[in-house]
């Protein structure tokens, strides 16, 4: 694990903030870079005054932005069409997309918010926003402000750690449950508002 710390550590500082963005771009597209081995590392860099924190910052959550508009573009221009011609034959009917595609675009803030800051679906979330072409101010800000929080957390840990660098990848695994359990609650509190308001209605 020192090893492996030590590396991630030599590598990040050796490609500097071009670097934090290029690979933080790939993971939010379709190259599953982890950004728990980069962020806390970066954030290690700023601790021994070797990066600027907020710049790192910065960096990554532009390059989240940059990769999820590739997969957002590439969805929209290609998967759609795609979709509507051939999606009956994989069991996704044109009236069945449409009402995805509608509840995308009634749920599509929350949506991708939350899942930004979630592993897996961080990496799949522009799709279904490119596909049903949601706007792209709210797409830009919520992907920001979920980027951004996710690229927050994992910096904060490398440089609150500090010296003790076997102990960033056990903190960025319980920032990532606690993570986890923000966005069940947050979640939940949508629905129950959502649930308020249709009740009003």
């Amino acid at each position: 694990m020192h090893t492996l710390i030590q590396w991630l550590l030599d590598t990040i500082g050796s490609m500097g903030y071009p670097g934090i963005l290029l690979l933080m771009a790939m993971e939010s597209s379709i190259i599953p870079v982890p950004s728990e081995l980069v962020m806390p590392p970066a954030g290690y860099l700023a601790f021994q005054g070797k990066m600027n924190m907020g710049v790192a910052i910065l960096c990554g959550t532009v390059g989240s932005l940059v990769g999820a508009y590739v997969n957002y573009f590439a969805s929209h221009y290609l998967g759609r069409p795609l979709i509507l011609k051939y999606g009956k034959y994989v069991l996704i009917p044109p009236d069945k997309f449409v009402r995805v595609e509608q509840f995308f675009l009634k749920h599509g803030e929350i949506s991708t918010f939350i899942g930004r800051l979630l592993p897996v679906i961080r990496h799949l979330i522009s799709i279904p926003a490119g596909v049903a072409g949601m706007n792209h101010i709210k797409f830009t800000l919520y992907t920001l402000l979920g980027a951004g929080l996710w690229r927050t957390i994992l910096t904060g840990i490398g440089y609150a750690i500090g010296e003790n660098q076997l102990l960033i990848m056990h903190y960025s695994h319980k920032a990532l449950l606690w993570v986890l359990l923000f966005s069940i609650i947050l979640v939940a509190v949508y629905i129950w508002r959502q649930r308020c308001r249709d009740s009003k209605a």
